[in-house]
């Protein structure tokens, strides 16, 4: 089906939805609600693509005006003047409507649950996890952010062995998703006497935050224990059975919560990542399915993938799908910088989905 194919669908869905509405035999409430939700989605889209034929009617005009042998010189001159700035601007015009026909990530307004923990590397790796999550932490609150720590494991050199938290905000999944991978650190760890480059790693996950309507859990399918919570080193956190294990019978998923002195409100959180590790499973499936045929696909969520090394001796920072790399890590740890490497990640997934269109 070719371009204009596309547009021309998208108009007449547009103004079948719009007299489906204005019908004088009313719909079902669920179902007008189905409809005004879809025509309220396609507004934006077929208004641009009327726009861009507007445009290109006029260009059509222009041409024939300059064309023809009894148009006045004067007159042909104007329509020369204007003809460049049309032609100058429809490119962009053409650009913005294929964006607004690329398919929505239904996740993408959703809040997230971030996940990093240490990979290999030891101390090290733990160390390298807790800068990881302090980024993201300090790049939620430049972006004002809710961000709240669930769970975290920490290393006796005040590393990270595994860090949990919830993002809340304005476009969080939209923006972090892409995040989600291996994340490879070379430098020179402070217990190293020679001062030899040390490589490690750390896990990030980014899932998108589940509601109750995206995923139903059964209790039947839970298998939940209760057991007492324990600090870094064995140090007892409280006396009671507060810590929560969850165990998804059918999938094997386990989550674990033991941030909270309330058993109540560790289930609560456990039950939370879990749905939201739910929802992204069957999310990365579907997106499998619509994706077998793209190869390099970014943020297909696979994480054992080398995304991006942190290369402190070297001051840079270089994310391996798109080969970019930018010589300021110290702004990247900050979270100042991360918005360059996320916009140029989110680029580059426009510009493959928009060649799918062509």
């Amino acid at each position: 089906m070719s371009l204009d194919q596309k547009l021309d669908r998208v108009v007449a869905r547009h103004n079948e939805l719009r007299a489906a509405m204005a019908s004088e035999t009313p719909l079902p409430p669920d179902q007008f609600a189905r409809t005004a939700k879809e025509y309220s989605d396609l507004t934006p889209v077929a208004e641009a693509i009327l726009s861009l034929r507007c445009k290109q009617a006029e260009l059509g005009e222009l041409d024939a005006m300059i064309a023809d042998p009894k148009s006045e010189p004067e007159m042909k001159a104007l329509a020369e003047d204007e003809r460049k700035g049309l032609a100058a601007a429809l490119p962009q015009l053409e650009s913005q409507v294929k964006l607004l026909l690329l398919p929505k990530d239904a996740a993408d307004e959703k809040n997230a649950i971030l996940e990093v923990r240490a990979g290999t590397g030891g101390d090290e790796a733990a160390l390298f996890a807790a800068a990881l999550f302090r980024m993201y932490e300090r790049y939620a609150a430049q972006r004002r952010w809710k961000f709240e720590v669930m769970d975290r494991s920490e290393s006796e050199l005040g590393g990270l062995k595994e860090a949990i938290a919830s993002i809340a905000g304005k476009g969080v999944f939209a923006r972090l998703k892409f995040e989600s991978g291996v994340h490879r650190v070379q430098r020179v760890p402070a217990t190293e006497g020679s001062g030899r480059i040390h490589t490690s790693t750390a896990t990030v996950a980014v899932l998108p935050e589940a509601e109750d309507v995206d995923v139903r859990i059964d209790e039947k399918d839970l298998r939940i224990d209760v057991f007492r919570s324990s600090g870094p080193g064995g140090q007892s956190v409280n006396t009671t059975d507060s810590a929560v294990r969850i165990t998804h019978i059918p999938t094997g998923i386990v989550v674990q919560q033991q941030d909270e002195k309330s058993q109540h409100r560790n289930k609560a959180k456990a039950l939370k990542v879990l749905r939201a590790r739910l929802y992204e499973a069957e999310r990365q499936k579907l997106e499998a399915q619509r994706a077998a045929q793209r190869k390099g696909q970014v943020g297909s969520g696979d994480r054992s993938e080398r995304i991006r090394t942190y290369n402190f001796p070297q001051g840079r920072v270089s994310d391996h799908r798109i080969n970019l790399t930018l010589y300021k890590i110290d702004k990247v740890m900050e979270g100042e910088a991360l918005d360059e490497i996320v916009d140029a990640l989110i680029a580059d997934d426009q510009a493959t989905k928009l060649a799918e269109l062509e």
